[in-house]
């Protein structure tokens, strides 16, 4: 039970920092929101998370038995990109706003999760390096463990895309800017926590 709360913490955590950075996937939340409402988050979340089912299965299903052999070297890049990911957001923390450009709604925002997240170069990065070297570690372990990551993961994209359609639709601030830096200031500590951690493990 610990290993499994642990995961969960370290995934959710982690996925939170992802979340929480401006980039296309929260643009596209922000621009489906004109459409759809609350509705919005949980549906581009979801386009987002069937991407990540689709590279999921590809490591279990296979992928996994050759990244086998490359575990320590996956395991050391992945720890050091969460140092590097983790200082790069302490530093972005002290100057991010919440505000993204607000343009024309978007047809389908199932769609628009999934073309954002193929589209983006950060979440290529991030599954070669944290993502792959999580799972690997959770694979280990067991299969399981593999898959308390996964919901972790998507418990911190769906919670926070939803808090973002969900104010918008009602037309409310989500976070004061000052509270939101400090958030994703401490989400970066833990990313840098976490890789020194990858780094001792590997």
């Amino acid at each position: 039970m610990y290993e499994i709360l642990q995961m969960l913490f370290m995934a959710f955590t982690i996925g939170l920092t992802g979340a929480l950075a401006p980039g296309p996937t929260l643009v596209a939340t922000v621009n489906s929101s004109l459409k759809d409402g609350w509705t919005a988050g949980p549906k581009v979340a979801a386009g987002h998370a069937l991407v990540e089912t689709l590279i999921f299965l590809l490591i279990i299903g296979g992928l996994a038995d050759v990244m086998q052999g490359y575990s320590r070297a996956i395991a050391l890049v992945g720890g050091l990109a969460l140092i590097i990911f983790g200082i790069m957001t302490v530093k972005g923390s002290q100057s991010a706003t919440m505000a993204v450009w607000q343009g024309q709604a978007v047809g389908n925002a199932y769609l628009a999760g999934v073309i954002t997240s193929m589209a983006n170069p950060y979440f290529w990065i991030w599954w070669l390096s944290i993502g792959s070297a999580l799972v690997l570690s959770g694979l280990k372990v067991g299969l399981i463990m593999a898959a308390i990551f996964m919901i972790g993961h998507w418990a911190a994209d769906f919670g926070w895309l939803i808090l973002v359609s969900s104010s918008l639709d009602r037309g409310r601030s989500i976070l004061s800017e000052t509270n939101y830096r400090r958030i994703l200031g401490i989400c970066g500590g833990f990313l840098v926590c976490f890789g020194i951690y990858f780094l001792s493990a590997a």
